[in-house]
């Protein structure tokens, strides 16, 4: 069973406590299982209830071990069985609550609900159009711009895929620092160049009789994109100049 306290905002006092960790403290815990992670990534499963991270009178983050347990195995979930936040949040509250919940497999879409469909075995989450819009925080014209520049891309049966719910919080969050989605452009072409380079890679793999060898193609996959994400990160971090906590 999960135990993993929530500290809101009425534990705030409590981060001078020992045994807390800063965000980017938690991020470099996280960052060898997980080399996608990024601090606005931890911002947004914040935003979205799956943690509750103390603060200090100030208003800085500060994590239990318990948040960083949690974490893991929000990203797990999502990393490993495609699961939206939705779905993810409540498997974990049951489970905080004793109760011995299967990861769900197949659902159906029903008024903008959550989709998982099964594939090649494992489950590929989608979500409809409403819950896309709700989790982004925007509205329609929002999110009817960002598609005419193609950083979301509706699926044939009009819904999205879960990850989608990262980029748009993602695009929303430059907003806030006057970059508009005009301006990254350039970032999903990149993005599309990229993964372009691995599927050429993986084709090959994916197209084989074998069951077991078109599986070591997805894992050989999700292993090169971790690769590309991380140069990516590092090229920014050395075009700028920067050290990213």
């Amino acid at each position: 069973m999960l135990q993993t306290p929530r500290g809101g905002a009425g534990h705030g006092t409590a981060a001078a406590d020992g045994g807390l960790m800063s965000i980017g403290t938690v991020l470099n815990a996280l960052r060898d299982e997980f080399p996608e992670v990024t601090i606005s990534k931890i911002r947004f499963l914040e935003a979205e209830g799956l943690i509750e991270p103390q603060r200090t009178p100030s208003g800085y983050r500060k994590f239990s071990a318990q948040d960083v347990e949690r974490l893991g195995h929000v990203l797990r979930m999502q990393r490993d069985h495609y699961l939206p936040l939705k779905v993810i949040r409540e498997h974990l509250d049951a489970m905080e609550r004793g109760e011995a919940v299967p990861l769900p497999t197949v659902g159906r879409q029903r008024d903008g609900e959550v989709v998982l469909e099964p594939s090649e075995g494992h489950t590929v989450a989608r979500i409809g159009r409403a819950e896309l819009l709700a989790a982004a925080g925007i509205d329609e014209p929002e999110l009817a711009e960002w598609e005419s520049y193609g950083l979301l891309t509706p699926l044939a049966d009009g819904v999205y895929d879960a990850e989608a719910a990262t980029v748009a919080s993602l695009v929303a969050e430059l907003g806030r620092f006057g970059i508009e989605p005009r301006h990254l452009r350039v970032m999903k072409a990149a993005a599309d160049r990229e993964a372009g380079l691995v599927d050429q890679v993986v084709a090959p793999l994916r197209r084989h009789r074998n069951p077991q060898t078109r599986a070591h193609a997805e894992a050989r996959a999700k292993e090169l994109a971790g690769l590309t994400v991380r140069l990516h990160a590092a090229l920014v971090q050395t075009a700028l100049g920067v050290r990213l906590p």
